[in-house]
C-alpha cells in the first residue's frame, strides 16, 4: 500500500511585478503551501475555472498585465468559491468595491502578514 500524502494548502498569486510574485511564492513555498502564479487575471481566471474549490488562498495585486484588474478578478474568484480567502494589494487607494469577505491591504505589507494570512486561510 502507498502512503498518503500530507494534505498541501495551495495559493494562486496573481502579480505582474515578478520580483513580487517570486518573493510571495518563495514565502509560501516555505510554510508548506502549493503555489500557482500568474501575472493576469485573465490566466488566473482559467486556473479558477479548473481549480478554484482547491484554492485556500488568492493573493492578487490590483494592477496586472491584461484587460482585467485585480478587483475584477476578486469578484470572479469569490463567484467560483466564496469561502476563498482573497486578499487585494495596491499601492494606490482603491476606486472600486471589493466582493463580500475580501480584503484590501495597501503596500507595502509585511511578509508575517502574507503568513498570518496564509495560516487563517488553511483553517476556514
Amino acid at each position: 500500500m502507498g502512503q498518503a500524502k500530507p494534505f498541501r494548502a495551495t495559493a494562486l498569486i496573481v502579480e505582474d511585478d515578478v520580483m513580487q510574485r517570486e518573493m510571495l511564492c518563495v514565502l509560501l513555498e516555505e510554510s508548506g503551501y502549493r503555489v500557482i502564479q500568474c501575472e493576469s487575471a485573465e490566466a488566473a481566471e482559467r486556473i479558477l475555472d479548473k481549480s478554484a474549490g482547491a484554492l485556500c488562498l488568492m493573493m492578487t495585486d490590483v494592477q496586472l498585465a491584461g484587460r482585467m484588474n485585480g478587483v475584477e478578478l476578486a469578484h470572479v474568484a469569490k463567484d467560483r468559491n466564496p469561502r476563498l480567502d482573497v486578499v487585494v494589494t495596491s499601492g494606490r487607494p482603491l476606486k472600486q468595491p471589493l466582493p463580500d469577505g475580501a480584503k484590501f491591504w495597501a503596500k507595502p505589507w509585511a511578509p508575517l502578514d502574507v503568513l498570518r494570512e496564509a495560516e487563517l486561510a488553511q483553517l476556514s
